[in-house]
């Protein structure tokens, strides 16, 4: 009886109370197609590594991979209305946010935070393209405001990561009016000679390439992402002709003088801490994470002695023993 309470039946419970396999465990590659294990595509941020393919990355992510330690405090953002036009298409606008926040498990569509990157105190936002597209309503608009304003304050630079399909719809020309709203935040930080630094992902296109996404001191972007303000078929379909290979796209562009950039997303971070510094006036940071040295010390003078000085042994006088 001891041998099978004491063995047959928790190994039978073993059996039947396995767990099954989570369906996340594999993503595949949208560009080669490759099965990627998660853990892999984590560590390696989201990029394929058998094509070198860039994916979405949230904000979240960005910000543990940008800042020392993936430390950083969240910078709150001030709270527009809700729904002011009272759209409805084919599903309410409050719908469609709550939607979203299910998915995304985040509040909106732009995340402000501040923390150190490389030792050098920095501001950074970032879109979620997941989250309605990326769409800038009012409070990617009150971020970018909130992330300028805090920028001055401290006298820390911005960097931005943008992702998004353009304006926000159901906020109609509200949505339109962040442009100029955006455009004022930036005029601010220039003001103040502060660096502003904008890292295009994919997808950045409409009305966010049109405004706060191109005022950078510096733009770079990451490999073939799409940067347009109109799409690639909506021209297409207009002009009913063929475009260039890889027309609108980050290399593209790199090619004809509309970026500085182009930088795989493993080197970003260093590349980032390189150009913030040099912005800034300030030295090359420390490779890696040894301390910052320790400021050098001069060597005291040499003090004259008091009693006469002693003379220097002739070579030609032999030595007397």
């Amino acid at each position: 009886m001891n041998w099978i309470s004491n063995y047959v039946r928790p190994r039978i419970n073993s059996i039947f109370s396995r767990r099954e396999t989570p369906e996340n465990l594999w993503s595949k590659c949208p560009e080669c197609g490759t099965m990627l294990f998660h853990r892999e595509l984590t560590d390696n941020l989201n990029v394929c590594t058998n094509c070198d393919h860039h994916m979405a990355l949230t904000p979240r992510d960005r910000f543990a991979a940008l800042f020392d330690n993936g430390v950083f405090t969240e910078i709150k953002v001030p709270e527009p209305l809700a729904d002011p036009l009272k759209f409805r298409d084919q599903k309410k606008y409050p719908d469609r946010m709550k939607a979203a926040r299910t998915t995304t498990s985040e509040h909106e569509a732009m995340l402000v935070a501040e923390g150190d990157m490389g030792r050098t105190p920095v501001i950074a936002a970032a879109q979620d393209f997941s989250f309605m597209g990326g769409s800038m309503g009012m409070f990617v608009g009150n971020a970018i405001i909130a992330a300028a304003e805090r920028a001055v304050a401290t006298g820390r630079p911005l960097i931005l990561f943008s992702a998004a399909g353009g304006a926000r719809m159901q906020e109609g020309i509200l949505s339109l009016m962040q442009m100029p709203r955006t455009t004022v935040a930036i005029q601010m930080l220039k003001e103040a000679n502060l660096p502003y630094i904008v890292v295009l992902t994919h997808p950045t296109t409409g009305g966010v390439t049109a405004s706060y996404a191109m005022l950078g001191d510096v733009h770079i972007a990451e490999p073939n992402a799409l940067i347009c303000f109109a799409g690639p078929r909506v021209i297409e379909q207009t002009i009913r002709e063929k475009l260039p290979e890889g027309f609108q796209r980050a290399e593209y562009l790199l090619d004809h003088g509309m970026l500085d950039r182009v930088t795989h997303r493993a080197q970003l971070r260093d590349e980032l801490i390189t150009i913030t510094r040099m912005l800034m006036g300030q030295p090359p940071a420390v490779a890696g994470d040894l301390p910052a040295p320790d400021p050098v010390e001069e060597a005291p003078e040499p003090q004259a002695s008091e009693g006469p000085p002693v003379p220097a042994p002739d070579s030609d006088t032999p030595a007397q023993n």
